[in-house]
């Protein structure tokens, strides 16, 4: 049985268990989302690959959803000049295509706000951006330039992150704060410590000369330092407002979701040693009725010969990519890597290199992206773990301690077997010396 199988009957069986009353029974709009192996994946990623947390986490996503009412939350249900002011919204992609959700604290003044409202119009845009985005991961930038102790709010930030860590399951690609003002950098380190682990290491601390290296200078607003104009106006979502009539809702069968590309393999590039040259393959295929551009991308550009690195495929079209290790790295080296592969629809495929560069450049279009661990295929056909240790997971750390314990322990041996032969030896000096002083002072009472 699949992982994603496990977890909606997991689900199915605590649902069967009794939902507490309030709130009552599930949205059926929230249900569907488990019956999207997309979405479930999503689950799954952001537990760590533990079925029974996705499970949990699931459950805890549709009761927390039906308490709040997320369905119902539109622009006419929350604050309305909370949203025009402009202090959250979405615009701009950092360099991995993904959305900006950006809190520009400066117009944010902590003793003129209702933080009940507050929560509510971040949770507005969350799941309007989940809806926009068909669940690709969004950016969270803090934009705290010329901010001071009135413009945070500790309350308001760690809502959002935990909202994040709890709700909107792998959701996050990087989290930017950019131009945190020393007196400020306390309240932050608060709010590093409810991050998850995966998240601490997207937390990225930016000023204005290294904002480039995160957001492209044509996707960064000119108040960063970068080229786009933009000016914030609240325009409404043209939503459509699901049916939410009551419905059979199956969980054990499996149902899946439209995905733009199919990868083969579709998580784990595996790679092997043949005759001296490492590599592996990556077979690409459209699955759109239209035409779409891919490219390829990796944490690790200098190790890797990537061909072809980007193209573009008919409907239903395949390409089989070649990945291949430079000369001088190990086999066990790509362990360490992560690849992604990011799609968008174009009109044909005739595009040439050019048109391709501004499309990719310009941001503007809706991505898929899909994201790929490496292994390594040993002689003997043993497949190595691809998954890195935790190191600050407490099974690492107390396999550390272990480990450290081990060492001290025979280090202590030693100590003891040199002190042993340092008595040892002690009390042979003694004794010899002792029998020279005898023999002397005999030799001194006969003269």
């Amino acid at each position: 049985m699949s992982k994603i199988s496990e977890i909606r009957l997991l689900f199915d069986a605590k649902v069967k268990e009794g939902i507490p009353n309030p709130p009552g029974s599930f949205d059926t709009r929230d249900l569907e989302r488990v019956k999207s192996d997309k979405y479930l994946y999503r689950v799954l990623e952001h537990c760590q690959n533990n079925v029974q947390l996705a499970a949990d986490m699931l459950y805890d996503i549709m009761l927390w959803r039906k308490e709040i009412g997320a369905n119902e939350i539109t622009h006419e249900t929350v604050n309305i000049d909370y949203l025009k002011e402009g202090v959250f919204f979405p615009h701009g992609r950092d360099i991995d295509s993904c959305l900006l959700f950006i809190m520009k604290a400066k117009l944010y003044i902590k003793s003129q706000k209702n933080v009940e409202e507050v929560k509510k119009v971040v949770i507005y845009w969350l799941e309007r951006i989940e809806r926009e985005e068909e669940g690709k991961k969004i950016t969270l930038f803090f934009d705290m330039d010329t901010c001071g102790l009135n413009n945070m709010d500790i309350e308001v930030i760690m809502f959002m992150v935990t909202l994040l860590k709890n709700y909107y399951p792998n959701m996050i690609n990087y989290v930017i704060v950019y131009q945190l003002p020393w007196m400020l950098q306390a309240g932050f380190k608060i709010v590093k410590n409810i991050l998850p682990t995966a998240a601490v290491e997207r937390l990225r601390m930016v000023n204005k000369d290294k904002l480039k290296d995160l957001v492209a200078p044509e996707q960064a607003l000119t108040s960063w330092g970068g080229k786009d104009s933009y000016v914030f106006q609240f325009i409404p979502e043209n939503r459509v407002v699901a049916d939410k009539t009551a419905k059979h809702v199956s969980f054990a069968e499996d149902c899946q979701s439209k995905e733009m590309l199919l990868l083969s393999p579709s998580k784990v590039l595996i790679f092997s040693n043949d005759n001296g040259r490492i590599s592996s393959q990556l077979t690409i295929t459209n699955m759109e009725e239209g035409s779409i551009a891919f490219k390829i991308r990796t944490t690790a550009p200098e190790r890797y010969v990537v061909r072809p690195s980007a193209g573009t495929l008919n409907s239903k079209a395949s390409q089989t990519v070649n990945i291949s290790v430079n000369s001088g790295f190990p086999l066990s080296i790509v362990e360490k890597d992560r690849f992604l592969v990011v799609s968008v629809k174009v009109p044909n495929s005739n595009l040439n290199a050019k048109d391709l560069a501004d499309l990719w450049k310009s941001g503007s279009s809706k991505t898929d992206e899909y994201r790929l661990k490496c292994a390594a295929l040993e002689i003997g056909n043993a497949l190595k773990n691809e998954k890195a240790p935790d190191t600050n997971s407490v099974e690492y750390k107390l396999n550390s301690i272990q480990e450290s314990h081990k060492k001290l322990v025979k280090n202590l041996d030693t100590v003891k077997l040199y002190q042993m032969f340092t008595l040892f030896f002690t009390i042979v000096g003694l004794v010899i010396g002792y029998c020279i002083y005898r023999n002397v002072k005999n030799e001194y009472c006969h003269q």
